[in-house]
């Protein structure tokens, strides 16, 4: 036998530093898990055992915490980017066909320090693949080291080099100088030259501390005495422990060729590309394979100097039937943005850039003016037989309007494009399109401006460079459009992208231009009002510390949590800073420290201050002295749109603030607002989708769906009843939606965790329809990798086979919430689309301003507002057609908070 014990934590940590950063199309990280795999591969070739196993750590705590409690203490986090990597290396390690051991309360050195002592005993050799110092003590006739890096072996030698003392004396070494690393005491003032000749000298740390009273007086001599229990403690932390349960038999660890397609599948899902060519496991193509990607080659590509080049793109395009525009601004959003130049391609290669605002030399080529561009492409961009291709069409046309070419149709959106069929599964920008369908890098901005301080404007940018940019941008979109648009089809989400997706950007870009007016001198008094309130939380707060301090400082506020009010469960981050953020004071504030609640209100109120308060009047354009939101059509897993600059997705909901912020949004002299919100559309969607028959009889009668599940689960009746018991009724009605758990509700009610598990099992038994929708969606999610929105949108849940249960467990959360929101999204997409020609039929002036999850929100005259809101409801309530009704409240108001 010859067992070859993968240091599997090693290999983590050397992979991940070892290579620059990667991620999947879906955004996860993975340079670890590729640098793990190509070191798996690489050690299966050249150093395969009878036998093998790759050993982690199951967790940070382990019995010797409980020896000594700040054993690896001060151990920084690991980075965020490879802690989803953990468990996609567990799974590669199975893929290979290789056993990944691990044990909860050991660490894997004791659990390679057994398998190795069994592999001898029973006659065999045992080979270690790291270059841990630690395990370094297992060496003897029998046990071997291999450095996987340098990929040469570790004896006697390398050891004594390393610890002047053989293997069977590295303990006694480690005992005396301890390590700051895993914040092993040692014993102070005692390095490893120090401790190696103590050791040579008197054989044994137990002999080394017996002889240190007769020893010439030193500071050495003082420190063994002083010390000698920390150096004791530190000599059980070091020493690996050989008698440790073994997780698995030793015949497990057989070595088998590893099964081509399980591994081949694991090298598909994290985009492997090379490492499957290497390992000869490229395959057959898959299924509903997408047209060829064209063999064109990128460029290069030229800049249009003359009308006649232009005239002759123009030809060109309605021979071809299409052009795809890539629109070039000097600044990232458009609404704010002038038109520097149009990237036209007509063909996969062939593209070109038409500068039109770029600063150029005077011995540069001239670039058109304005004018005759418009005179030459106005004609081509409102041909109907010649279709313009954009990616953000919405953003393109914002930009194109503004310069006065306004008359373009048809259009297409390769981003809407791909989000229609595959939102969540990858982000739907250009270059993660290009690398996911094309496998193509695309050129980056800082290519073209430079970064930093140094960065140029885009008209200030070389212009070969941003030809080279925007042509291919262009050639990128035309490409993208070829390959993805035939699959709108295959994955029946054509209507919903023809339907709803591409008719909601005209409307939305309305909005944008139109934005929503606010109060800027309420503004200013709400800010005062905020600030005044956290000077008072804040007095409030040192009055509780006993001290003065910056409630805004992490570092201060943790320094008082932790050690000058000795609270529990601080932990210290990578800069050695204790960690203060909101899970850390949710948790302090759930056991009664009222600190920790005031800090959280406190940061509350700064939050909304500095977001909203002194940030709106901000951003009031001069132009419109409005506000003018962009809204992001493509950014969510649901189909739900959010918005930036400003972002009005998270003015808190039910709150007072949130309440008080809303005032701020009012209406032009003269006009009303108007609010028209969804009333429990995710429920009413829940009992359509899951067909519940209660539900759905409570929503047909218009009662009081959160009294009627109260009396159903509860048993107690309708009228006459109590307020709490509504409230946990609501409470598991909303939470199911979300796949609450009992903790959860237990936190929110106030509750012991068993009464909150009685109440869902109560729930559920009374409603059993919704366990089975729970059941089957998840079922679903997990065979296709997508879940079903009512009107057929793919939301895709990525993590939903993942091998850590926590990410497991939110992915079919995900999973279970995704066609109740989304279906939510689209049903108010379909309103939005419907209700701009509905209110110009009906001859009405009212303007669709925003859009808020479930709430519309009109700017109206004010003679006219009441047949607007009328208007409005009917369009809403008749968005869809489900098996219970649609309820739509609608509120007219001066400014949004007396309208909502």
């Amino acid at each position: 036998m010859r067992l070859v014990l993968v240091d599997g934590s090693g290999f983590i940590f050397r992979a991940f530093h070892a290579l620059p950063d990667m991620t999947r199309p879906d955004g996860v990280h993975v340079n670890a898990v590729f640098g793990f795999c190509n070191m798996l591969a690489r050690l299966l070739k050249e150093h395969t055992g009878t036998h093998l196993a790759v050993v982690f750590d199951a967790g940070r705590h382990t019995f010797r915490n409980r020896l000594y409690d700040n054993y690896k203490a001060h151990r920084p986090e690991p980075p965020p980017e490879l802690v989803p990597q953990f468990g996609l290396i567990r799974e590669a390690t199975r893929a290979f066909g290789l056993p990944a051991i691990e044990l909860a309360d050991w660490e894997a050195d004791d659990l390679i320090a057994a398998y190795a002592k069994a592999a001898t005993e029973a006659g065999g050799e045992a080979v270690i693949v790291s270059s841990d110092k630690d395990l370094m003590q297992l060496l003897r006739p029998g046990v071997t080291m291999l450095d996987p890096m340098k990929n040469v072996p570790i004896g006697l030698a390398e050891v004594e080099a390393k610890f002047g003392v053989p293997p069977e004396k590295v303990v006694e070494v480690q005992a005396l100088i301890g390590d700051s690393v895993d914040n092993v005491p040692g014993v102070p003032g005692i390095g490893p030259k120090g401790a190696a000749a103590l050791i040579n000298e008197y054989g044994t740390l137990e002999k080394v501390l017996e002889a240190a009273p007769s020893m010439k007086p030193s500071k050495r001599r003082d420190a063994l005495i002083e010390h000698a229990d920390k150096a004791r403690l530190s000599k059980q932390l070091v020493i690996l422990r050989d008698d440790s349960p073994l997780p698995a038999p030793l015949d497990s660890f057989v070595v088998k060729p590893w099964d081509p397609a399980v591994l081949r599948d694991f090298l598909v899902q994290n985009n492997f590309k090379s490492l499957r060519h290497r390992l000869g496991l490229e395959g057959e193509p898959e299924e509903e394979a997408p047209p060829p990607v064209s063999a064109a080659e990128f460029g290069p590509y030229t800049a249009v100097a003359t009308r006649e080049a232009l005239e002759a793109v123009c030809a060109q395009a309605r021979t071809a039937g299409m052009i795809a525009i890539s629109v070039q601004t000097d600044a990232p959003a458009a609404l704010h943005g002038n038109l520097v130049g149009l990237g036209l391609a007509t063909a996969p290669g062939q593209s070109t850039y038409l500068p039109l605002a770029h600063n150029l030399a005077l011995d540069d080529t001239p670039q058109l003016k304005l004018a005759d561009v418009i005179s030459v492409l106005a004609p081509l961009l409102a041909a109907p037989g010649v279709l313009k291709i954009f990616h953000d069409a919405k953003q393109g046309l914002e930009a194109l309007h503004r310069a006065g070419l306004e008359n373009i149709a048809p259009i297409d959106d390769v981003m809407l494009i791909s989000y229609a069929q595959d939102a969540g599964n990858f982000a739907h920008d250009a270059p993660t399109l290009a690398r996911v369908h094309l496998n193509h890098t695309a050129k980056s901005v800082d290519e073209v401006t430079g970064s930093g301080r140094a960065r140029l404007g885009f008209a200030s940018a070389p212009l070969d460079k941003v030809t080279a940019y925007a042509a291919e941008a262009a050639d990128l979109s035309l490409r993208l459009w070829q390959n993805l648009k035939p699959m709108l089809r295959v994955h029946k989400s054509l209507a919903l992208y023809e339907l709803v997706e591409k008719p909601l950007i005209p409307v939305l870009a309305e909005m944008e231009a139109y934005g929503v007016m606010v109060d800027r001198n309420d503004l200013s008094a709400m800010s005062a009002e905020f600030e005044r309130r956290m000077a008072e939380i804040e007095t409030d707060i040192h009055r509780l510390a006993g001290q003065t301090f910056n409630v805004g400082s992490p570092k201060q506020l943790g320094e008082i949590l932790f050690e000058t009010m000795q609270l529990p469960g601080g932990k210290k981050g990578k800069t050695g800073a204790w960690g203060t953020d909101s899970s850390v004071l949710e948790t302090l504030a759930e056991q009664g420290v009222e600190i920790a609640q005031r800090v959280m209100d406190w940061r509350q109120l700064a939050k909304l201050k500095s977001t909203y308060a002194d940030a709106l009047i901000g951003q009031i354009d001069p132009n419109t002295g409005r506000v003018h939101t962009s809204f992001q059509m493509a950014a969510t897993t649901t189909g739900r749109l959010s918005s930036t600059d400003p972002n009005l997705q998270n003015i808190p909901i039910r709150t007072q603030e949130g309440a008080r912020i809303r005032k701020t949004f009012i209406a032009a002299p003269g006009h009303s607002l108007i609010s028209a919100d969804y009333s429990q559309i995710e429920l009413r969607l829940l009992a359509h989708v899951a067909n519940i028959p209660a539900l759905k009889d409570s929503f047909a009668k218009g009662e009081d769906i959160h009294a009627r599940t109260a009396s159903e689960v509860f048993g107690v009746p309708m009228e006459g009843m109590d307020a709490l018991t509504r409230r946990r009724a609501k409470a598991i009605n909303f939470g199911i939606i979300y796949g609450i758990s009992a903790f959860g509700l237990a936190r929110q009610l106030g509750i012991a965790p068993g009464e909150a598990r009685t109440y869902i099992d109560a729930y559920f038994k009374r409603y059993p329809e919704i366990r089975a929708y729970m059941e089957e969606t998840k079922e679903q999610a997990r065979t296709h990798g997508f879940v079903l929105t009512p009107f057929g949108r793919r939301c895709w849940v990525p993590r939903i086979k993942d091998k850590i249960p926590s990410l497991r467990a939110y992915a079919e959360r995900q999973a279970i919430n995704a066609p109740l929101q989304g279906g939510g999204a689209d049903i108010i997409k379909h309103a939005m689309v419907k209700l701009p020609a509905a209110l110009r039929e009906a001859g009405l002036k009212t303007r669709l301003i925003l859009q808020v999850h479930d709430e519309l929100l009109f700017e109206a005259p004010d003679a006219e507002a009441e047949t607007a809101a009328a208007l409005a409801q009917k369009v809403m309530q008749n968005a869809a057609e489900l098996s219970v009704p649609l309820v739509v409240e609608t509120g007219i108001g001066k400014n949004w908070g007396d309208a909502h």
